[in-house]
């Protein structure tokens, strides 16, 4: 195996040469030679097979970008090699060499699987080029697959999807541990209920992290059928199963060297969690139909709005996979109990849903406010995007939230004088019980014995 001393990119053939892996077969010593020169000073690794059998061989121990062979080789043609190795997992480009430009060996070199092929004697200029297209090519082609995937995604509250809103102190802690975590490779398990803003923390995690300039690969484990997910996460082989008329790169290809975000792991069926286990104790998949693992290397980050060890319990989600995930947990608090944060969220969500849909924003007053700060949310941050959304289409807030405006603020108050003077109210409507206020308002006790503490009250 010879390795480049200097991987830069370079400039003439592509920012991907300088990290390409590449697998050179030919049973002539001297051409194998002329090919490792040209490629060796731009290319991060090239290895060497002199034959059909040892190319297997590397093929087996060692994932590679490009594969460049020779056509006529003794034993098999490169052609009859390269269709026997599509048929049992073959997860590189292949260039062809061949001293004959005739239109049989093109064909038969296409339906291969070849995506490129030179003709000999050639320069090192043409050897260099068709390397970097065949990566332009793959590169391209994940892209646009990633793109698909993006498109068709449920992805909730787009406009916070980047961002974390919110000043309480239930957020404040979020934030410090995401600034703790997010430069380790440690997996994540964000829990909390439906609608709090998990993906929001895991792409928080990811541009944080040294992988921010690789994809982040969002999954909803629950919105996949259960008969497809394998081959959506791990990828197939062309004929692995009716309908597979190529084959196609799972998510966990999508997202190499990147995070994959796996959302609603609780949903996951109990025959791919053991799948799921192996790939992160061994970073490596195995597509659907094909002989040969994959490496991946991936952050892991996943989400639950169930109880895990309930289901565990139930016996529908492992032990061991818990406890491998479960390293390190962000638990995302509801927006019941994030105070103020509620109008600073429906603030953003009135000019951002205003411009989008090209509608005056509807204004919200002091009785508007104190609704937003006592209601309920079930829904939590997805369902206030939503009532923003529907308020904004008719005009006005619902009239529910017109009819809770018995301690509506003054216009001088600050966002913290807004709740403190709402949690009193109703403790004091409550006789000064703190579990039956917290009761009303929606809150653990615990938040009202801190922020009573925080008050002096």
């Amino acid at each position: 195996m010879a390795e480049a001393t200097d991987t830069q990119n370079d400039p003439e053939f592509g920012p991907r040469l300088g990290q390409a892996s590449i697998l050179v077969v030919d049973d002539e010593p001297g051409m194998r030679n002329f090919l490792v020169r040209i490629l060796q000073p731009h290319c991060a690794r090239i290895d060497e097979a002199a034959d059909t059998v040892e190319a297997s061989e590397r093929l087996d121990a060692q994932q590679y970008d490009v594969v460049i062979m020779d056509n006529i080789m003794p034993g098999k043609t490169g052609v009859e090699w390269l269709a026997e190795q599509r048929g049992i997992g073959f997860f590189a480009d292949a260039i062809l060499m061949t001293a004959y430009a005739d239109l049989e060996t093109a064909i038969q070199a296409l339906r291969a699987g070849a995506v490129d092929f030179i003709l000999k004697p050639f320069r090192s200029n043409q050897l260099l080029n068709a390397v970097a297209r065949c990566l332009d090519r793959s590169t391209l082609a994940r892209e646009n697959q990633l793109l698909r995937h993006q498109l068709h995604a449920t992805s909730d509250h787009l406009l916070l999807r980047d961002k974390l809103i919110g000043h309480s102190p239930q957020i404040g802690e979020v934030r410090q541990t995401i600034a703790r975590v997010a430069p380790l490779p440690t997996s994540i398990l964000i829990t909390g209920e439906s609608g709090t803003g998990k993906e929001v923390v895991a792409r928080s995690v990811h541009d944080l992290s040294d992988r921010r300039d690789k994809p982040f690969v969002p999954i909803n484990c629950a919105a996949i059928p259960g008969d497809m997910i394998e081959a959506e996460l791990f990828g197939h082989l062309k004929g692995a199963f009716t309908g597979a008329g190529t084959d196609r790169d799972g998510l966990f290809m999508h997202a190499q060297g990147g995070t994959l975000f796996l959302d609603e792991i609780g949903e996951l069926p109990l025959a791919l969690q053991s799948k799921l286990l192996r790939a992160l104790e061994d970073r490596r998949i195995r597509p659907v139909g094909s002989e040969r693992e994959v490496r991946v290397d991936l952050r892991f980050v996943f989400a639950t709005n169930a109880n895990l060890e309930d289901e565990i319990a139930a016996g529908r989600f492992r032990a061991d996979l818990f406890y491998r995930i479960n390293v390190m947990q962000i638990e995302m608090p509801p927006l019941r109990e994030r105070g103020t944060d509620i109008q600073e969220l429906a603030d953003l969500f009135m000019q951002k849903l205003a411009r989008q849909l090209g509608m005056p924003p509807v204004p919200m007053d002091d009785e508007v406010i104190a609704g937003l700060l006592a209601y309920d949310w079930p829904g939590n941050v997805r369902e206030l995007r939503n009532l923003v959304e529907r308020s904004l289409i008719l005009g006005r807030f619902p009239e529910e939230f017109h009819r809770r405006g018995a301690s509506a603020p003054k216009p001088d108050d600050t966002l913290e004088a807004v709740e403190r003077r709402h949690i009193l109210t109703v403790l004091d409507q409550a006789g000064g019980n703190r579990a039956e206020a917290a009761r009303r308002l929606g809150i653990a006790r615990k938040t009202i014995d801190r922020k009573l503490a925080d008050w002096n009250a």
